[in-house]
């Protein structure tokens, strides 16, 4: 037993921490394989003399090997197991190898774990260890433990997950929660309750976990609109109601709220019935989403229908303010209770409209509603005629995030003379066996060519509709997609090789976008995409719903059958069914290099970003050029560009970096918190944008847009440093001048410039301050002149002329947010610059030396900047 010779029998497992055998000590791998064929035979114990290996091993790259051969060896060795030795010596073992797992590498866990059947250990004994981790503040290695010990039921999963969420790996808790039911509601209900308004990061840190206080990865994390998202993604996942996560679906609420009054009052594009609609659904009887909804109101249309949705909901006039209280008093009986009746329409809409958009040639009798069986098969017998080309769309009721799964509520089937309205909201229609028999036929009728555009989400809203379809999948045969076709166009366009007819092809500035791009480029008319957002569960439908619903399942034919027969002239092939959109298959070899390369751009003390490439500078009369990804020769550097000619899309997750860069001048298109993150994509390709993204969508969305017109961030910056690296990368120099010329709030360029007189009649019209005030009265030697800010140069200046006199609404229909305006600010400021596009109000103040100050790495400064206004130009907005 104390002979060390490699060639005795019996050798002492314990003398081996001591005196280590001269073979394991070899760096050579051959030389180690065979003496760990040759001595783990020769050992009395092996199990107990790899445990000593593992232990006495200098380095992790010696203890892999080691425990690589042993565990081939086992292999050849079924016999050696740990049921074989004596109890109380197996019971060590398991102790020792415990105490060896948090010292191994993450792969050989699972190896110890089986090797030395820990898992029988007795659970208190494991639970200990474990908790004896937290304890060292070693959480993550306490979770995968955890998780491969199977103690997920006798941990705490506060003490367990929330260390690990504030270090930003929810994953991991996300990983240790799956598959226990009831923990998967806790993780969910815990960051819910984040979500709360009254919650505090800080204070929680400082309190239960004080030595996470100054790491960088702890409360920047921990955001309510990521919360929420997450709480929404958790939800779906483990099957649990939305119901039961009340914070995290009143923020959805709030924002989904912001969202509906910018697309009516700021954006225009939704009309007051749809408006209206959605409000109500998503407000419901929450008392504090409605006292938001009156306080948003009175921002953005004035007193007025603040105080007639103050009435409607009966709010208590102790949280209602001054102003809206006292308009309710003064409102007729008409205006306190309007009607939510609309005026009756024609189908054939106005000849400005029909100027304007695509409409279909079709008689309002050749539209029929299938609300009954009958009607259904009259429908079957018009479709399923062999060659028949059917238009196919789909409507629901848009829930932004705040309802349950979408179900379809109208089918729209298109033949060239009649169009079916296939009413899912009929009583029994829906769930009948002859409709779901009819679905699953018509779209594996195979002599039924079906053209649609987007049919993935059309089939993913189908599946919700019918559970049906996920058990026994829908069989598609027949089926065109529209969107390969116009992603093959747009490449060709992108591309430069624009084979198209110049007078049907739109330019890169349209404002048009998915099947309205695809329709004006090919008809050249663009679709009318009002009621797009309508509520689709509400019925009877109204005119314009229905000539909004059948003119998009209609056009889909025109389209067709303009492409089908010139495909040549839009670089299309001969079969249009031939165009499919695939990623091809990356082999081993292709992911390893793509993964060290992104680890060696992660790593890089380099300016660039991760996937792009420097771009070239605009061409003299577009900047196509700049947002192509064309690259500059070797020999010179990218030339500097100025903020106005660098084009981007920010993804939801960069707000904050989209806000920075729309301060210096940058023209950003900011993605909702609603918005998927695709939807970025479908903005590049239509307005020639760069992408910012970052995180998992990199990858999907460099592949739609193209080399370098998309950037991935480190989501870990900060947004102002976020803004520096972007700059860099695209050499963009912007100057003092550049600073405020954007509105940071809706990307307007166009402002309108308000002396202080203008501003103190508008106060006291809108009722902001007293009539009778007479502390407001400008001085008399007030300058009727009124020089533009520094900024001037780079901006649209609209006349105050423009202005609604009585609403005091833009021509876009946005209101000068009045209520930002402090009343004691006004005797100090003598001008004021308003956006015409969103009427948010700008004064001069101390924001521009801060901006101006963080930016000056990246900034172009000299002294002409500085010599108007004595050098004190500021810009200060609410």
């Amino acid at each position: 037993m104390n002979n060390l010779s490699p060639n005795s029998k019996g050798l002492d497992p314990a003398l081996l921490r001591q005196h280590p055998l001269e073979p394991w000590c070899s760096d050579d791998v051959q030389t180690l394989h065979l003496a760990a064929q040759e001595d783990f035979s020769k050992l009395d114990d092996p199990l107990e003399a790899f445990l000593t290996l593992l232990e006495c091993s200098v380095s992790k790259q010696k203890g892999a090997q080691i425990f690589k051969e042993f565990q081939s060896w086992l292999k050849e060795h079924p016999q050696v197991t740990l049921t074989s030795l004596p109890k109380q010596h197996a019971t060590a073992l398991q102790h020792r190898a415990l105490l060896l797992l948090t010292d191994s590498q993450s792969s050989h866990v699972d190896g110890l774990i089986n090797i030395y059947q820990l898992t029988t250990l007795d659970s208190a004994t494991l639970r200990l260890h474990v908790r004896k981790l937290l304890a060292r503040n070693c959480y993550k290695e306490a979770a995968v433990l955890g998780k491969k010990l199977n103690l997920q039921n006798e941990l705490n999963l506060e003490e367990v997950c929330m260390p690990l969420i504030l270090q930003d790996k929810l994953s991991l808790a996300e990983s240790f929660v799956t598959g226990h039911v009831h923990l998967e509601k806790q993780l969910v209900f815990l960051l819910d309750s984040w979500c709360h308004p009254n919650f505090s990061v800080i204070d929680m840190i400082s309190k239960q976990f004080p030595h996470l206080a100054t790491s960088k990865k702890s409360h920047p994390q921990i955001k309510p609109k990521l919360l929420a998202k997450h709480v929404f993604r958790l939800a779906e996942k483990f099957n649990i109601d939305q119901g039961l996560c009340p914070n995290a679906l009143r923020k959805r609420r709030q924002d989904t709220l912001r969202y509906l009054m910018f697309k009516r009052f700021v954006d225009n594009s939704m009309t007051e019935e749809n408006w209206s609609d959605h409000v109500q659904t998503v407000v419901a009887d929450d008392l504090e989403l409605q006292i938001l909804l009156v306080e948003m109101l009175l921002k953005y249309c004035g007193r007025e229908k603040a105080a007639q949705w103050s009435l409607r909901y009966s709010l208590p006039r102790h949280r209602l303010p001054f102003v809206v209280w006292n308009t309710q008093q003064s409102l007729s009986p008409e205006l306190q209770h309007p009607s939510d009746s609309t005026q009756s329409e024609e189908w054939t809409p106005s000849e400005a409209h029909c100027q304007k958009f695509y409409q279909v040639p079709l008689a309002k009798e050749k539209v029929k509603h299938v609300e009954t069986l009958e009607a259904l098969q009259n429908c079957r017998e018009t479709l399923f005629k062999k060659g028949s080309v059917v238009g196919v769309d789909m409507e629901w009721q848009p829930t932004f995030g705040c309802g349950s799964t979408q179900h379809v509520a109208l089918i729209q089937l298109a033949t060239f003379d009649t169009v079916f309205l296939l009413d899912l909201c009929a009583n029994g229609l829906r769930q009948h066996p002859e409709t779901i028999l009819f679905m699953r036929s018509f779209f594996s009728e195979q002599n039924v060519l079906k053209v649609g555009y987007g049919m993935a989400g059309d089939l993913r809203c189908l599946k919700c509709t019918w559970p049906q379809f996920v058990e026994e999948p829908l069989k598609i045969e027949g089926m065109l997609d529209l969107l390969n076709v116009h992603r093959k166009i747009q490449c060709g366009k992108v591309s430069g090789a624009q084979r198209g007819p110049k007078e049907v092809l739109v330019g890169e500035n349209s404002p048009e976008k998915g099947l309205s791009l695809l329709v004006q480029q090919v008809l050249g008319k663009a679709l009318d995409k009002t009621e797009q957002m309508s509520n689709w569960t509400k019925r009877p439908l109204r005119v314009s719903q229905i000539r909004y619903a059948v003119t998009d399942a209609y056009c889909l034919l025109d389209v067709y059958s303009v492409l089908s027969a010139k495909p040549a002239s839009f670089g299309l092939p001969r079969d249009l069914r031939s165009i499919t959109v695939t990623q091809p298959e990356k082999n081993g070899h292709a992911k390893q290099k793509e993964k060290k390369n992104k680890k060696m751009n992660q790593n890089s003390n380099k300016e660039e970003c991760q996937g792009a490439q420097w771009v070239s500078p605009p061409c003299s009369d577009t900047e196509k050029g700049l947002l192509c990804g064309k690259e500059p020769p070797e020999d010179s550097p990218p030339a500097s560009l100025a903020p106005q000619q660098l084009r981007v899309v920010c993804d939801n997750m960069l707000q904050g970096l989209g806000r920075y860069l729309r301060c210096l001048g940058v023209d950003v298109v900011i993605l909702e918190n609603t918005d998927d993150h695709r939807v970025a994509a479908k903005i590049a390709q239509a307005e020639y944008r760069v992408i910012l993204t970052c995180g998992q969508p990199y990858q999907t969305l460099r592949s739609q847009v193209g080399e370098g017109r998309c950037l991935s961030l480190d989501c870990s910056e900060k947004a102002k440093d976020q803004a520096v690296r972007v700059l860099k990368h695209f050499n963009v120099r912007p100057t003092p001048c550049d600073v405020f010329s954007r509105c940071q709030a809706c990307n307007s360029d166009q402002y309108v410039a308000l002396p202080r007189q203008d501003m103190i009649r508008m106060l006291k019209q809108k009722g902001f301050v007293q009539a009778t005030d007479t502390s407001l009265t400008p001085p008399e030697e007030e300058p009727l002149h009124l020089e533009l800010p520094r900024y001037g140069p780079q901006c649209k200046w609209a006349s105050l002329s423009d202005l609604d006199p009585v609403a005091l609404n833009f021509p876009g229909g946005a209101p000068i947010q009045l209520h930002t305006v402090p009343p004691t600010l006004v005797p100090k400021v003598p001008h004021y610059f308003v956006c015409t596009r969103c009427g948010k109000v700008f004064w001069e103040g101390s924001h521009f030396d801060r901006v101006v100050s963080m930016f000056k790495e990246v900034m172009h400064i000299t002294d002409v900047h500085f010599k108007r206004n004595g050098g004190n130009t500021k810009v200060e907005g609410v």
